[in-house]
């Protein structure tokens, strides 16, 4: 019989959100609309006509939440802030009354010894932002610094860590390329220009941050960083189809961010779409500034098969010059959302990135499952395969760290039930369950499960019964 896996003491253990998803009150405290607003109350784009409107109520119900954070006994907490909640009109002056929720929270969390991991950008742009072109447009980006800079003035050395962006891939090929996500755009070409002009908005504000808070100010980026996979090894057109995805799912980001230029095979897939002339002297040089660690954000791995030679139409879709790629489904266990379940993806990821770029310490700042939990009669949300489901995916991290992977911390998605982007409220990913109805919050198995986890830093052994 093995020894339990126990993690190192200083590994940090934390929970993560977003702000469009959790916070609701969208018209008040000064906040304009978002891209999401706009997307989400516009029909057809949301399951069930659903709307952030009031999410889960976090910004009325922040200390009860902050409470449940303190009593998980997490060291930190990867929230985002809403831009259009603290700059209205995306540049120009502050909304103080923005601010101060924000400052409160961050204050709230330090009182409690917990980590505040602050992202900037969680896909809520300001929708006067997008009426000027949003992300296709490269003032965008430039604002985006100009953001960055006050909000480091404004919370200063209080915050742990600072997230530039969340998954721009998603931001740029879903809210461009397929019109899935806000702003419901179906343009390879938009897809592309949004894609640099995100990457220009991370090194932007990487200086800016800097500027105002010293070279060592701690600074990240979070990716989705997709584990593609051929479908056949052996064949060597699905060995072909890995690589263009690769190319445009992962490189066209940590390409340019952790090597200073995007991949020749990348421009040269992408050359019926664009000659890239958006990219501009020293931008590169912007975009590639030194980062204090990685974010990854890990689901499922991606399979994929040569093109069949069949007309593939010009339908919208989130893979810009791969649109002939077969993508090979797979049996096998899958949760609420279609996305398989392979943790093995996960110990692989973090061990390439770990020997592609050594000395970048990695975080798994988002790792989770929606499943379709049911309230017990005793009251209780027992869920045993989301509790299956984390034990699988943290031993994963364990074998990475086994490996050699330097992984320094571990976030769940998400500590609350909340607005799961175009599945509306119907995909619950929390841990902690929120009726939709009342918005009570009530504690999974998971949540009990994970406060073992990260009070104890080893996992409890499975079948898990909590104690109550």
């Amino acid at each position: 019989m093995t020894d339990p896996r126990t993690f190192p003491a200083d590994f940090l253990w934390g929970t993560a959100t977003a702000s469009y998803q959790i916070e609701g009150a969208a018209t008040e405290g000064g906040r304009s609309p978002s891209i999401w607003d706009t997307f989400s109350h516009t029909p057809g784009k949301v399951l069930g006509g659903d709307t952030g409107d009031v999410a889960v109520d976090h910004y009325h119900r922040w200390e009860e939440d902050v409470q449940h954070l303190a009593d998980l006994g997490v060291g930190a907490y990867r929230l985002s802030i809403a831009w259009p909640r603290v700059q209205p009109d995306g540049r120009g002056e502050l909304n103080r009354e923005g601010v101060e929720f924000y400052s409160k929270l961050v204050d709230a969390l330090l009182a409690r010894g917990i980590k505040p991991v602050v992202t900037l950008y969680h896909w809520d742009l300001p929708q006067v932002l997008e009426d000027a072109g949003g992300w296709r447009n490269r003032e965008t980006a430039e604002l985006f610094g100009e953001y960055a800079r006050h909000m480091a003035r404004e919370l200063g050395d209080r915050v742990a860590m600072w997230t530039t962006l969340n998954e721009p891939w998603c931001a740029a090929f879903l809210g461009y390329g397929n019109g899935q996500h806000a702003p419901g755009i179906t343009d390879d070409l938009a897809a592309l220009e949004a894609s640099h002009h995100l990457n220009l908005a991370h090194g932007l504000a990487v200086r800016a941050i800097r500027d105002e808070l010293g070279e060592d100010a701690p600074v990240s980026v979070t990716l989705n960083l997709h584990v593609v996979r051929p479908a056949d090894p052996e064949n060597p057109g699905d060995v072909e189809s890995a690589r263009r995805i690769d190319a445009v799912g992962n490189r066209i980001y940590t390409g340019p961010m952790l090597e200073g230029a995007y991949p020749d095979d990348l421009l040269a897939d992408t050359s019926s779409i664009t000659d890239w002339s958006f990219v501009r002297d020293g931008d590169l040089e912007t975009i590639h500034q030194p980062l204090t660690s990685l974010g990854v954000n890990y689901y499922d791995v991606t399979i994929v098969a040569a093109p069949t030679g069949e007309p593939v139409g010009d339908h919208p879709t989130p893979w810009a010059g791969c649109r002939d790629v077969v993508w090979a489904d797979r049996p096998g266990e899958k949760t609420a959302m279609g996305w398989g379940i392979d943790e093995t993806g996960l110990t692989e990821l973090l061990t390439n990135l770990s020997a592609r770029y050594p000395g970048l310490p990695l975080m798994v700042t988002e790792n989770g499952a929606a499943f379709d939990d049911e309230v017990s009669a005793d009251g209780a949300v027992h869920d045993p395969r989301r509790i299956d489901y984390y034990a699988r995916h943290v031993e994963a991290v364990g074998k990475a760290l086994d490996a050699g992977a330097d992984v320094r911390g571990y976030f769940a998605w998400s500590l609350l039930d909340n607005f799961e982007w175009s599945f509306g409220y119907e995909r619950r990913f929390g841990i902690i369950r929120v009726d939709y109805d009342t918005l009570e919050r009530t504690w999974k198995d998971s949540a009990h499960w994970f406060r073992e986890l990260v009070t104890t830093g080893t996992p409890p052994a499975l079948p898990y019964t909590p104690a109550r």
